[in-house]
């Protein structure tokens, strides 16, 4: 590999041609680089991978906001004429129609009023709608940030992967570890784990010279890469059955899985 292909696969715009965040400029730069080389045509296809197994449960649905701004329609209907029976003075009728006139001004002046304190409550709700999407916005951009140094530390060359399966006592577990001797990183990614009594749990063990130091409890329903503590030296990893909340101390006699790293 020369080392054109080895400046360019350090620098991290293939993880970001992936995600799409590339300028146009570095774009063409990446598919000029994926078609010309097969070295980075073959990290790219591992890239997109790997980006499966990092947000397989990390999809999530973009809240909708429906905002109903229906106005009320009035159906006026005048009143039926009363005729008079007998004639009023010219200042009677006046005054009769001059309380008419404020009686329908006070009315549009409520029904304006109500009208401008309903549009006035339907704004507040599309403000806080729009602070709310924003909220949003930035988490989705803190799990993209997350996903994108994810991405990067699955595939540094100095990461190694380890599968590890289950014996016959649970055929169907299947988990991948990750680990970086170099950066001093570990991580898990849960795959699969048999369904156990509510009694039970999965823990994962890391094997030092003859002790076993616990690296946590897996969650058969926390299906995701997760990150576990680094264990120096460790010698194997190992998943056994242990009591609700997990042990202190490694059952190895209820040992499901095992895998040596070295």
């Amino acid at each position: 590999m020369n080392e054109e292909i080895t400046t360019f696969l350090n620098s991290g715009l293939l993880e970001k041609y992936l995600i799409g965040d590339t300028t146009s400029a570095e774009t063409e730069q990446v598919e000029s680089f994926i078609s010309k080389y097969p070295e980075v045509q073959n990290r790219y296809n591992s890239l997109q991978l790997n980006l499966e197994i990092v947000i397989q449960t990390k999809g999530k649905e973009a809240p909708t906001f429906v905002l109903n701004n229906i106005l009320d329609e009035l159906n006026e209907k005048p009143v039926a004429n009363l005729v008079p029976k007998k004639k009023y003075k010219a200042w009677y009728k006046y005054s009769i129609a001059a309380s008419i006139a404020a009686l329908i001004f006070a009315g549009t002046s409520y029904f304006y009023y109500h009208q401008n304190q309903k549009l006035a409550k339907e704004n507040q709700v599309v403000v806080d709608e729009i602070f709310d999407l924003r909220g949003d916005i930035e988490k989705n951009n803190k799990m993209l940030d997350n996903v994108m140094r994810q991405l990067l530390k699955l595939n540094n060359p100095e990461t190694e992967k380890y599968i590890i399966s289950g014996n016959e006592r649970a055929k169907n577990l299947k988990t991948v570890a990750y680990i970086n001797p170099k950066e001093k990183t570990s991580m898990i990614d849960v795959v699969s784990l048999p369904k156990l009594p509510e009694e039970q749990c999965y823990q994962i063990w890391a094997e030092l010279q003859g002790r076993m130091i616990s690296l946590g409890i897996l969650n058969e329903t926390d299906r995701r890469l997760i990150n576990i503590p680094y264990a120096e030296n460790a010698l194997a990893l190992n998943i056994t059955i242990e009591p609700k909340g997990g042990n202190t101390v490694a059952s190895v006699e209820n040992s499901v899985a095992e895998i040596s790293l070295h």
